[in-house]
């Protein structure tokens, strides 16, 4: 179980363009790979027609070839790898995943970079070819075969290439960092509810039970809870707080003048005159 989460209920229109650049250029690079492939056998051909001019030997002729299909075949395998990486990066953002906006930054610096060099040797070999050494001359003759080798739309080909490279990576890293695009990728994430089962709405445990996962409650007791009692259990007869019956309570002080003798049946004092009255004369005489 997962709460909603607060995004945009469609993809913008950024996020889906940066999408579509990157697998118009995936499709791009699958595409150079299967012609550099399909290229390299034509190429060979003329490069072995022509190469026996320079004077070189048979097994340098063969190098040269060895490495030209070497070169190509790297070329190829890097191209699928960089298609398969660029689709992927397409359904992380489609996916509204952050990492994958992150990654395909890293990936449009390293592709504006590649472009920029792959563009700067394709214009130093045509302003300036390779030259070496008089001992090294052929090496320099059957390089320059090499690139004459090759069908004459093959050159602008790569440099387009190069140019489209660049500027799809930039366009690519520009439509993700506009504000509707980061909008979508900072969605919140899901609230993953507490452990155990929820009590249902409007019931609280009594008190000193907690539901599973849950801590202690606090706060007033539950009408269920009655309060401790104190006192005497209902029912039951308190003890006679007085002295026992039949002894004599202790006294302290010196004994009252009107209290029964010791051993004597209690007897109440004689009456008295209430005070205030004096008796005749006659009587006291």
């Amino acid at each position: 179980m997962s709460y909603p989460v607060q995004a945009p209920s469609r993809r913008p229109g950024t996020v889906v363009s940066a999408a579509a650049v990157l697998l118009l250029m995936a499709a791009g690079a699958v595409a150079y790979a299967v012609a550099n492939l399909l290229v390299t056998g034509g190429t060979v051909d003329r490069f072995r027609a022509a190469a026996p001019g320079t004077g070189a030997s048979i097994g340098e002729i063969d190098t040269v070839v060895s490495l030209l299909r070497a070169s190509t075949m790297l070329a190829a395998v890097i191209g699928v790898l960089m298609a398969l990486l660029l689709v992927g990066l397409t359904l992380g953002l489609l996916s509204g995943r952050p990492g994958a906006r992150v990654a395909t930054w890293a990936v449009s610096g390293l592709g504006l970079f590649c472009g920029c060099c792959g563009l700067a040797v394709l214009v130093g070999q045509r302003a300036a070819p390779l030259r070496l050494g008089a001992d090294e001359q052929v090496t320099a003759d059957l390089l320059g075969l090499v690139g004459d080798a090759y069908p004459g739309w093959w050159i602008p080909l790569n440099a387009a290439v190069s140019v489209a490279q660049v500027l799809g990576y930039l366009v690519a890293a520009v439509l993700l960092a506009l504000p509707a695009a980061g909008a979508f990728f900072r969605r919140t994430a899901p609230v993953a509810p507490p452990a155990g089962p929820m009590p249902p709405t409007g019931h609280m445990p009594p008190t000193g039970q907690t539901s599973p996962g849950a801590g202690p409650v606090y706060g007033p007791p539950s009408a269920s809870s009655a309060p401790p009692s104190y006192g005497p259990p209902s029912g039951s007869i308190p003890p006679a707080s007085g002295p026992p019956s039949g002894s004599t309570p202790q006294s302290y002080g010196s004994p009252s003048p009107w209290a029964p003798p010791p051993g004597s049946p209690g007897n109440p004092p004689p009456a008295s005159a209430p005070p205030g009255q004096t008796p005749p004369p006659e009587e006291r005489a």
